[in-house]
């Protein structure tokens, strides 16, 4: 079907032919048949590449032009933002669009002025919590990634988000997008969709193994390839650039894909044209200039200006986009990632290489050998529509492996099916109290109504369901978050400020059982880190290594009276457990008390972006100790929570905090402010901008705005 016989008005024809498209591809079309701009609610179950993106964009442009707005669903912060650059091209017609990914304590009524609205899958889940007025104006819902109903993290909040939709009896359109998987049959019938299916790609993917020295790519094709010293992984990659493309090389652990790249950065500078040697020296320079240098980002930058990178989430955001930025424009040669890569942004390669078959399982604590799903989502990575006639997609097997057995396997199984995951404890916990809570169950009956909606439902049985619905509820009940009266279940106070706040029922019981304690310890700003860090809800968390136990002991034995005990501070389990926690104590902190990012990667072993995360949910956490302190009027608490906050936030230590009150003024120009003998607002103020502008990292103009603040 081409673009111009499409039923839509002109201008939107016009503007789809404007961005290149001619005609559909063939799931575009087979959604267009299937109902798409008809109302119909689809499952479109397609490979990476394929064209889903534009299929909701039709499918938007529909529902707005007949008054009713769009609710765009992304698993992924980085994928939303993605997105959102795409739909935000459609302002052209008059639409408003917004994007909101955080502030899960924000009511989202705001959003109801915006037609669009591109949200993270948590952020709408606080929506429906809070109860927005404007949901019955949606006309179109869009679920991108709707197989991970499937994953462990975010599976039942995916999977609640999408029951509850269904559940509103809501007069919208649901479309959800989706990777070739096995029971697509089964999730359109759980969302009440027609099943739109083809294993379609713009681009042919070659699927392949390495064998001592060649590829074999099925069903009988091989290639013989060059080695070099850098190992088979980077002989696979090489071999690709070599013939004009990129590679991608999907690792399974963060060590090993940075010296994967490390290893590729010796090979890739000789491939690069002069305009790519410029390209390169100027990510580099980005590199060192943006954020606080550490090794790690020494590293990056050195390897990135020979043509090769690593990118994984212990980076800092700004270096992980520069990356991206550079492997677009294809002045990276090899980009050496973990598999989280293969689920996010979009960066295609001509040849993915997955070297490694086993990762580590956090629930069972080994490593296991990957899905065929995950294969399929790497291997869906291959192909650049715009640069290359076809993809490939390389395995690398272990020595022990016969490696046309390994190729038949990932070639020719069929993907797993999607199972749902919140038959767990935390998912029924979680999602129980949030329906309580606002309403979406009531009786039992009420409840009974809405999980009998959902994927487990229909998976395991109403009854089973009903047996998880009632350990669950016994934990609410023994908690008192939930209270039963007259047959009805009610949130207490407690309940609903904890589900607003979009944190685990075992965070909230813990820091209300806690808070108590956290008065009588000696130091109450350990106390607090502790507090929070020891919760469900804080991640990344950092377990003690064996080489830390000294340091650990050292650091609990000076500041013994500060934390919160776990149970019998005599006995030794309740000792070992606290040292456990030390080491995510001890990180943050070393960012309270201003240590370089650098420093707390050489003594802890913990990387920025890993570190900027920690920080930025310990802060988040705090807001949540402080607004349940204000449930209690714990309010000598609450002015502590909020102070500690502002240090959390800048790194400081506490005699910044006033400083850093000023626009413009963070953890490094404070200090130096500090130093200086500008101890106070009331110091700035008094001092001429002139003798302000001399103080290092401040200069005239910063001097101006931070006097003009001072003197308000």
């Amino acid at each position: 079907m081409k673009i111009e016989e499409l039923p839509l008005p002109e201008e939107f024809r016009t503007f789809l032919a404007e961005q290149g498209f001619k005609e559909l591809y063939p799931p575009q079309e087979a959604a267009v048949k299937a109902g798409l701009l008809d109302g119909r609610s689809l499952v479109i179950s397609s490979p990476t590449a394929s064209g889903k993106t534009l299929t909701a964009m039709m499918a938007a442009y529909k529902k707005l032009k007949e008054g009713r707005k769009v609710v765009y669903l992304s698993p992924l912060r980085a994928l939303a933002s993605e997105k959102y650059a795409e739909f935000k091209k459609l302002e052209r017609f008059g639409i408003r669009c917004a994007i909101a990914t955080g502030d899960f304590d924000g009511s989202g009524e705001v959003l109801g002025k915006f037609d669009l609205l591109v949200l993270t899958n948590e952020k709408f889940d606080s929506i429906l919590r809070h109860g927005v007025s404007w949901l019955r104006s949606v006309g179109l819902f869009v679920s991108d990634e709707v197989h991970l109903a499937g994953s462990g993290d975010r599976g039942p909040t995916l999977e609640m988000i999408l029951t509850k939709v269904i559940h509103l009896g809501l007069d919208a359109q649901l479309i959800s997008l989706s990777a070739t998987i096995n029971n697509a049959d089964e999730i359109a019938r759980w969302l009440r969709s027609d099943l739109v299916a083809l294993d379609w790609r713009p681009v042919p993917l070659r699927e392949g193994v390495y064998d001592y020295g060649r590829i074999i790519f099925y069903p009988d094709d091989e290639v013989t390839l060059l080695k070099s010293s850098q190992g088979a992984p980077i002989d696979v990659a090489i071999d690709s650039v070599r013939d004009g493309g990129q590679s991608l090389i999907f690792a399974s652990t963060r060590r090993r894909a940075v010296s994967l790249a490390t290893k590729g950065s010796e090979l890739t500078t000789r491939f690069l044209s002069e305009a790519e040697r410029g390209q390169c020296r100027e990510a580099a320079v980005k590199i060192r200039e943006s954020g606080e240098e550490t090794g790690l980002s020494r590293l990056l930058a050195e390897i990135v200006e020979r043509g090769s990178a690593f990118h994984h989430a212990g980076l800092s955001y700004e270096h992980r986009k520069i990356i991206e930025d550079y492997y677009r424009l294809r002045a990276i040669k090899i980009l050496s990632s973990t598999p989280t890569l293969a689920a996010g942004v979009n960066l295609p390669a001509r040849r993915v290489v997955v070297a490694d078959l086993s990762r580590y399982d956090g629930e069972t604590g080994m490593n296991s050998m990957i899905s065929v799903l995950d294969y399929r989502q790497m291997a869906g990575r291959a192909g650049r529509p715009q640069y290359d006639d076809h993809g490939e997609t390389v395995i690398v097997p272990p020595s022990t492996y016969v490696p046309t057995e390994v190729l038949e396997h990932f070639t020719q199984t069929e993907p797993e099916p999607i199972q749902s995951r919140l038959g767990g404890e935390r998912g029924m916990r979680v999602h129980l109290l949030a329906a309580i809570a606002s309403s979406f169950g009531s009786s039992r009956l009420d409840i009974e109504a809405l999980f009998s909606k959902t994927l487990l439902a229909a998976q395991i049985g109403r009854e089973r369901v009903s047996r998880h619905i009632d350990v669950a509820l016994g934990y609410l009940l023994s908690e008192q978050l939930v209270v039963e009266k007259g047959g009805l279940f009610q949130a207490t106070g407690l309940g609903k400020r904890v589900s607003t706040l979009y944190i685990d029922p075992m965070t909230g019981v813990l820091f209300k059982k806690r808070m108590g304690a956290i008065a009588r310890a000696e130091d109450h700003t350990l106390s607090m880190i502790h507090l929070v860090t020891r919760s469900p809800d804080f991640e990344p968390k950092f377990p003690l290594r064996e080489k830390q136990y000294d340091q650990a002991y050292e650091f609990l034995d000076a500041h013994r009276g500060s934390f919160i005990s776990t149970g019998d501070p005599e006995s030794r389990l309740d000792l070992d457990d606290l040292l456990q926690e030390m080491r995510t104590v001890m990180v943050i902190d070393s960012w309270i008390q201003e240590w370089k990012d650098d420093a707390i990667l050489e003594k802890y072993g913990v990387e920025p972006g890993d570190l900027h995360r920690a920080v930025e949910n310990a802060d988040w956490l705090l807001y949540c100790l402080s607004e349940l302190a204000r449930l209690f009027k714990k309010f000598e608490l609450i002015k502590e929570t909020e102070f500690l906050r502002k240090r959390v936030q800048s790194g400081i230590r506490a005699e910044l905090v006033e400083l850093t009150r000023l626009d413009g003024i963070g953890r490094a120009r404070a200090r130096s402010l500090y130093s200086a003998g500008f101890t106070t607002l009331k110091s700035i103020r008094e001092a001429s901008v002139e003798k302000l502008a001399r103080v290092e990292k401040i200069g005239p103009t910063v001097a101006t705005k931070i006097k003009e603040q001072a003197v308000r």
